[in-house]
């Protein structure tokens, strides 16, 4: 349960930033929900080829796996949504 939780908030997190590094056109409540996505895509990832488990806290590591999970999640969004608005 906990994991859980430190997913949601990580993902927050870099759903903002992902947004800035991304310049998403999204409102800025699209991007914490796609950050919550791709930081739980990102952790899911890692623990199923890496075979890393990922939700013991927040640090370098998977700040970095959550926020390249939100920018995948981002950049899909735009792939799926081009010249429509999102969400």
């Amino acid at each position: 349960m906990m994991g859980f939780i430190l997913w949601i908030i990580m993902g927050l997190i870099v759903g903002g930033v992902a947004g800035f590094v991304m310049r998403s056109s999204y409102p800025w409540f699209v991007d914490l929900l796609l950050g919550i996505v791709g930081a739980w895509l990102g952790g899911w990832l890692t623990s199923i080829f890496l075979g890393v488990d990922l939700t013991s806290g927040f640090n370098l590591t998977t700040f970095l796996v959550a926020t390249v999970g939100a920018i995948i999640v981002i950049a899909l969004s735009r792939l799926v949504f081009r010249g429509r608005s999102a969400l």
